[in-house]
């Protein structure tokens, strides 16, 4: 587990490159802890929905790592296991990464598991191939609503011998420890921050950065939830404005001292659940 973030620097960037997941049996248990789900969160949930659903793999090391989101190294950062890629009709050119789900096997009782569900948060994304149909073999192909798991989090809903499954999905709150984190890369007057651990509606839809000696300034997205800004804002502390998918905005004051370095990570408020 990384050490804790304490608006202080804790570790040097990720490198950017995929999210968080709790696993329901009969009461809610996460892949990387044993925390149960509040009964508020239930308030929060959307309609469910159907899609389907399949599994990878890891092969080495090396496939726990990165993703289209930029979270890096999932381990690292907190997800452990509790990752999932979006087919393209869902993935929002990369705007929904963090958003958090909630899974279920359906229609097959000889590979679901009973009275199961898990909830993931998402990190990665899975391309179409356009070489298939969207029905014959273009599983992420548009119009088709599809998640990729790890077979870990896959085997928590479904035996699995059943490869691509039919699942309910719907969209609900995330729920994070600690706040939110801001990953700082960069050159010169060239800065891009890696905003991750959020929660609430857990994706983020628009950041501001300010200087000691600056006002608000936009930031625009770069990939995933990769944000950045052309600005000189060294030897000054930094405060960060997030704003959420559901409009909610949460401002953190002086997250950064004044002798903050790139590759430093800080950590901000959090939002509400």
């Amino acid at each position: 587990m990384p050490p804790p973030l304490l608006q202080n620097p804790i570790h040097t960037l990720l490198k950017p490159l995929l999210f968080l997941l709790f696993v329901f049996p009969t009461t809610t248990t996460s892949l990387t802890s044993s925390t149960t789900t509040p009964p508020h969160l239930s308030t929060t949930l959307s309609q469910w929905q159907s899609a389907r659903a399949t599994y990878y793999a890891a092969s080495d090391p090396r496939d726990t790592v990165g993703g289209a989101c930029g979270y890096g190294d999932l381990v690292k950062a907190g997800y452990g296991m509790a990752t999932v890629g979006l087919s393209e009709s869902m993935f929002e050119r990369g705007q929904i990464c963090g958003a958090c789900f909630e899974l279920k096997c359906v229609d097959d009782l000889r590979w679901c598991i009973p009275g199961t569900s898990i909830i993931v948060s998402v990190t990665n994304f899975c391309a179409p191939n356009y070489g298939f149909t969207s029905d014959g073999g273009g599983k992420c192909n548009p119009p088709n609503k599809h998640f990729v798991l790890p077979i870990e989090a896959f085997e928590k809903i479904a035996i699995w011998k059943a490869a691509n499954m039919p699942v309910q999905y719907r969209r609900i709150k995330c729920r994070k420890e600690g706040g939110i984190r801001f990953n700082i890369s960069g050159s010169g007057i060239f800065l891009s921050v890696l905003i991750s651990n959020v929660a609430g509606a857990g994706d983020v839809t628009a950041v501001k950065i300010k200087g000691s000696r600056t006002g608000w300034l936009d930031m625009g997205r770069n990939w995933g939830q990769n944000w950045h800004v052309n600005a000189n804002l060294q030897n000054q502390a930094l405060s960060f404005e997030v704003t959420s998918s559901d409009r909610m905005t949460v401002i953190s004051y002086n997250v950064a001292p004044k002798d903050w370095r790139f590759g430093q990570a800080f950590e901000g408020k959090q939002f509400e659940t």
